[in-house]
């Protein structure tokens, strides 16, 4: 007699992931170049006022 579909030993978890973790890590360079450079980059004012006023209209609040 066969054993029963759920007798069965789980598959090994985060091989795949473990292996592509340690390529990109290995690769040397950690992030992209354009989004190291948009982390980097000082918040303006003029991004702070924007996001002021979008989270103003998201409350629906009016001027």
């Amino acid at each position: 007699m066969s054993r029963h579909i759920t007798d069965r030993r789980a598959a090994p978890e985060g091989g795949r992931l473990k292996n592509y973790l340690a390529v990109e890590r290995a690769s040397g360079e950690t992030r992209h170049p354009a989004v190291r450079e948009l982390h980097e980059r000082a918040a303006t004012r003029d991004d702070v006022v924007r996001m002021r006023e979008f989270l103003r209209i998201e409350r629906g609040e009016q001027v």
